[in-house]
């Protein structure tokens, strides 16, 4: 909480900081971290790295700024606090920092791409154009990352999993539980929380604030997004329950 009552106070423009704090991570986790990687591999876990450094503590952030302000302030037209605009800048460091590799090093990743540009788009039209609606960015991205940890450590250890019997096991371990977390968020509570987002928006009320082009843009991006995500985990239950099967014991026949 001192950290974030900190962060609340600081006047200064912390996007720049933030943004070589994600440079730095991605360049230890190119030249330290993952050195001895194959390229691709070395790749994806230096995105995965810096991935880390963003998900959790901007859930945790994300999740401090709302609950600091008054319940009355938790409005979808709610002007922008400082604490907000702050965690906003370190969502947009990192996707920029994110955007960035993926442009110089997997320019063919075009779905990955699109999702970065597309929320980049929402970000900094919240932080920089219209100044309001990040109580409602701000819960989105506490959904969005409150499954990044698991993640994570769930897409390390599938990059190792065809050489390492340990980095399998993991695979294995974590896939069931971060799948049904993912599930949970992604194909419950955020469906759930955009109906609301997009009933208020659509109903006119922060027509004064927020211009009708940037809030239909939020309401078709957060859905979008959603239902990527749905069809990505709907993908990969379906691949588990096909490795579970396999891996059953045959069942024995009767003798007649």
């Amino acid at each position: 909480m001192d950290l974030l009552a900190s962060l609340a106070a600081e006047e200064r423009w912390l996007f720049p900081a933030f943004l070589a704090m994600y440079a730095a991570i991605y360049c230890a986790g190119q030249l330290v971290v993952f050195r001895r990687w194959a390229p691709r591999q070395r790749l994806d876990g230096a995105s995965c790295l810096i991935s880390l450094f963003h998900g959790t503590p901007a859930a945790l952030a994300a999740a401090g700024a709302i609950l600091a302000l008054p319940a009355g302030s938790r409005s979808f037209a709610a002007p922008n606090a400082r604490l907000q605009d702050h965690v906003l800048d370190y969502s947009v460091a990192y996707f920029t920092m994110d955007l960035l590799h993926y442009l110089a090093f997997l320019p063919g990743d075009v779905l990955f791409i699109a999702h970065h540009l597309a929320t980049l788009f929402v970000f900094l039209t919240c932080r920089y154009l219209v100044r309001h609606g990040a109580y409602a960015l701000l819960v989105l991205l506490v959904l969005a990352e409150v499954t990044s940890l698991l993640q994570n450590v769930w897409t390390l250890a599938g990059i190792w999993r065809d050489q390492s019997p340990a980095a399998a096991r993991v695979y294995g371990a974590l896939s069931p539980p971060f799948y049904a977390l993912y599930t949970l968020v992604r194909g419950v509570a955020g469906p759930l929380f955009l109906l609301k987002m997009a009933a208020f928006y659509l109903s006119g009320q922060a027509v004064d604030v927020i211009p009708w082009w940037v809030r239909i843009s939020w309401i078709l991006v957060v859905g979008t997004a959603i239902a990527v995500s749905n069809l990505w985990i709907w993908n990969l239950w379906k691949e588990l329950v096909r490795e579970w099967k396999q891996q059953a014991p045959p069942k024995s026949k009767k003798d007649t």
